[in-house]
C-alpha cells in the first residue's frame, strides 16, 4: 500500500456538506483511499475550511452538484490561489440538478461527474473485453459488429429457451422528469394485443422483491424474464445509470429509455431503445423476438466478446481512487484548464427558462 509521506500530501476540501452524497462515501483525511486500497493514498480529505489556515492553500476545493447549483455568490469562496482547482461533482443528472445560473462561467477547472468528457468519471459501469481490458464507455467506442460475433453456447441456450416472462422493472421514484411510468403505462396496453406484460416491482408496482433479496431478485431476472426495463429517470447526456447492469449481467436484454448515446456503453443489437421505438414498435418487437428464440439469442452474442462491471468493484476502477489519481497527474495539474460556458457544457438543452 502507498503511504505517502506528508509533505506529498493533496489536500482536499470539500466545500459543501461533508454529511451528503457523494461526499459522505469519501472518508475523512487518507483513510477512504487507504480502506479502497487506491493506487495513490496521499490526498487527504476535510470539510474544515480553516485546517491550513487559508482555503487558497488547498490543492482542490470540491463542490457537490445538488448543493452547490442553488448557492447565490455570498457563499462561494472569496478567493482563490492559481495553483489550485476548483471541482465539480455530481453523479446525479443534470437533469434533476441543472445550473440555470451564470455564476458558474469561468469557475471550474475540473469536473468528476458521469460524463464521458469530464476530467475523471464518477459513474456506475465499466466495460471490459474479452482480455479483461477495461474498453469504455467512452466518447468513441469501436465495437465488433454482431454478425461477426460467435453464435451463444449450448448452455446460454437453454437457459433462455426456459424463460416465461416479458418484462421486469424494478422501480421506486413513481414521479419522474422522463415520464418513464407513463411510457410503460402505453407498453402495458400495447404488450396486452399480444398477451404479454411488463412486471413492475417495488414502490411503483403490486410486485415485491425487496433490496435485502437482490440475489433472489436477480436469479429471478435471469431465470424468468426476456427483458429488463433500465429506464432512467431523467434524460442527461451520457447519463446511464447501474440499471443497465441489471440486464446485461443477468441474461436479459436491456430495454434503455435514457438522454445517452448508448452506443458509447453497448454495442448495437444487444438492446432495446424505447425512446426510439415507442411503445407500440417496441411492444411488437418484444413479441417478435419471444416467438422467434434464433433472433432473441443473438442479443446475446456479445457474452464471448464483452462484459459489463460496476466501477466500484476494484481500486482500479474506483471513482475515489480516480479522483486522487487525478491529483497526483502533474500534467493534468499543471494544465490550465477552465470551463468558460458551464451552464452551456452542464445543462440538457433548454432545461433553464
Amino acid at each position: 500500500m502507498n503511504y505517502s509521506a506528508k509533505s506529498d500530501l493533496k489536500y482536499i476540501l470539500q466545500w459543501t456538506n461533508s454529511k451528503h452524497e457523494p461526499f459522505m462515501y469519501m472518508g475523512v483525511g487518507q483513510q477512504g483511499f487507504i480502506d479502497r486500497k487506491c493506487k495513490y493514498t496521499n490526498c487527504f480529505v476535510t470539510d474544515d475550511r480553516d485546517y491550513l489556515g487559508d482555503v487558497t492553500k488547498f490543492d482542490v476545493i470540491a463542490f457537490a452538484g445538488p448543493e452547490v447549483v442553488h448557492m447565490n455568490e455570498t457563499k462561494l469562496p472569496k478567493k482563490r490561489s492559481p495553483h489550485q482547482k476548483y471541482a465539480f461533482t455530481n453523479i446525479e443528472s443534470a437533469d434533476n440538478y441543472p445550473a440555470c445560473t451564470n455564476r458558474f462561467d469561468n469557475f471550474f477547472n475540473w469536473t468528476w461527474t458521469y460524463r464521458l468528457d469530464s476530467e475523471t468519471k464518477w459513474g456506475y459501469l465499466i466495460v471490459r473485453d474479452a482480455e479483461n481490458n477495461i474498453i469504455g464507455p467512452n466518447t468513441e467506442m469501436h465495437w465488433m459488429k454482431i454478425k461477426d460475433m460467435d453464435p451463444i453456447d449450448d448452455a446460454l441456450r437453454v437457459k433462455l429457451r426456459n424463460k416465461t416472462k416479458a418484462a421486469a422493472w424494478f422501480v421506486s421514484n413513481c414521479r419522474s422528469r422522463s415520464g418513464r411510468e407513463n411510457f410503460v403505462k402505453h407498453l402495458q396496453k400495447a404488450l396486452k394485443s399480444y398477451d404479454l406484460t411488463v412486471d413492475i416491482y417495488g414502490k411503483c408496482g403490486p410486485l415485491k422483491c425487496g433490496r435485502d433479496k437482490a440475489a433472489e431478485c436477480n436469479d429471478m431476472v435471469e431465470r424468468d424474464y426476456y427483458f429488463y426495463l433500465s429506464f432512467e429517470n431523467s434524460f442527461a447526456k451520457d447519463y446511464v445509470t447501474e440499471k443497465l447492469l441489471y440486464g446485461l449481467q443477468h441474461n436479459a436484454v436491456p430495454i434503455v429509455y435514457g438522454g445517452a448515446n448508448y452506443t458509447r456503453f453497448m454495442p448495437d443489437g444487444i438492446y432495446l431503445n424505447a425512446r426510439q421505438l415507442g411503445p407500440e414498435a417496441l411492444a411488437k418487437k418484444m413479441k417478435h423476438l419471444i416467438d422467434n428464440n434464433d433472433q432473441y439469442e443473438d442479443y446475446f452474442r456479445w457474452k464471448k466478446y464483452y462484459s459489463f462491471h460496476n466501477r466500484n468493484e476494484n481500486a482500479e476502477t474506483d471513482d475515489y481512487c480516480g479522483f486522487c489519481n487525478l491529483l497526483n497527474n502533474k500534467e493534468m495539474v499543471k494544465k490550465t484548464s477552465i470551463y468558460n460556458n458551464f451552464k452551456q457544457w452542464w445543462n440538457p438543452p433548454n432545461r433553464c427558462p
